[in-house]
C-alpha cells in the first residue's frame, strides 16, 4: 500500500465492495464457477474513469501493469480515450470494460457524446455537452437515443482494437430509471458482455426490472467516508474487508497521478 500511495492519489469519492451472486445455483456459487472453493472471497480491484485525463490514465496504467488493480473501465467520450487505446494494444490481456457515460459531471471539464449531436439531441444540455446531473438524463433522454449512444461507445472502443470484458455505468446514471436500466441490459446482451449490477438500500434496482438470480450483484456496499487520513487507509481496508462473508467482491477505486513537490529555500 505504501508503494501505491507514494505514486497514486486515490480519489475517494466512493469506494465500494459488492457481494456477487451469493445464492446457490445448480452451477455452484460465483467463486466456485471461477475455480475457487465455496469459502473463498475473490476480490476484483477495479479502477473507474480510464480515459478521463492523462494523469488518470498514467495512474491506472501503472496500477494495472504492477497488479495493484485488476480491471478498469473506460470513458470513451473523453478526449484522452486514444491514449487508452494505444496502451490497450500493448496489453491485450488487460481486463478493460466500458464505463458507459450519459453525463459529464465536471463543471469546467466537459465532454459530449460519441454519436453526432444531431443524432442524440435529447442527451445534450443547453451548452451541447452531456448533462452535469443524472436527473437531467432521466428527465430528458429518449431511449432510442440512449441505445444509439451506448452502442456508439462500445463500437468506438472495438474499432480502436480494444478487447472488452464488461460494461458498467458512469455515475450510476443507467440505474436511475427502469427505462434506462432496460437499455443498459439490452446493450450488454446485444454485445454478449456482462454488466455491473448494483442493488443497495439507497440505490435499488429500478422497479419493474427482474434480475436473474445468477446475474445479481449485491447486498453490501461499503464506502470510505471522506476525510479518512491517507496514513489510515490500509487500516480502513483491513477493518472493512476482513468481516466480509464468502462471495465474489469488487472494490472500486478512482486513481490519479500526482507529483510530489519539494521546496528549497533560496
Amino acid at each position: 500500500m505504501n508503494a501505491i500511495v507514494s505514486k497514486l492519489f486515490v480519489l475517494c469519492v466512493w469506494i465500494a465492495a459488492f457481494v456477487g451472486a451469493l445464492a446457490q445455483t445448480p452451477a455452484g456459487t460465483v467463486q466456485e464457477r471461477l475455480g475457487y472453493p465455496a469459502t473463498a472471497r475473490p476480490l476484483v480491484i477495479h479502477a473507474d474513469d480510464l480515459g478521463g485525463s492523462h494523469t488518470i490514465n498514467r495512474a491506472i496504467f501503472e496500477a494495472l501493469e504492477k497488479g495493484w488493480v485488476t480491471s478498469a473501465s473506460i470513458l470513451v467520450p473523453c478526449p484522452w480515450f486514444p491514449e487508452v487505446a494505444r496502451w490497450a494494444k500493448a496489453y491485450p490481456e488487460a481486463d478493460l470494460g466500458i464505463h458507459l457515460a450519459l453525463n459529464s459531471e465536471w463543471t469546467e471539464y466537459r465532454w459530449g457524446p460519441v454519436s453526432t449531436k444531431n443524432q442524440v439531441p435529447s442527451l445534450l444540455d443547453s451548452q451541447g455537452y452531456m448533462p452535469l446531473e443524472e436527473g437531467e438524463v432521466v428527465q430528458h433522454a429518449k431511449m432510442s437515443e440512449v441505445e444509439r449512444e451506448l452502442r456508439a461507445q462500445v463500437d468506438r472502443a472495438r474499432e480502436f482494437g480494444i478487447q472488452l470484458t464488461h460494461l458498467d455505468t458512469h455515475m450510476g446514471t443507467l440505474a436511475r430509471s427502469p427505462e434506462l436500466f432496460g437499455e443498459y441490459l439490452k446493450v450488454g446482451h446485444a454485445y454478449n458482455l456482462p454488466v455491473l449490477l448494483e442493488r443497495t438500500p439507497t440505490e435499488p434496482v429500478p422497479p419493474g426490472i427482474s434480475i436473474p438470480q445468477d446475474e445479481a450483484l449485491t447486498d453490501a456496499v461499503l464506502q470510505m467516508v471522506p476525510g479518512v487520513p491517507i496514513d489510515q487507509w490500509l487500516d480502513w481496508y483491513k477493518k472493512t474487508l476482513t468481516p466480509l462473508k464468502p462471495g465474489a467482491y469488487q472494490l472500486i477505486v478512482h486513481l490519479k497521478l500526482f507529483a510530489q513537490m519539494s521546496r528549497r529555500l533560496q
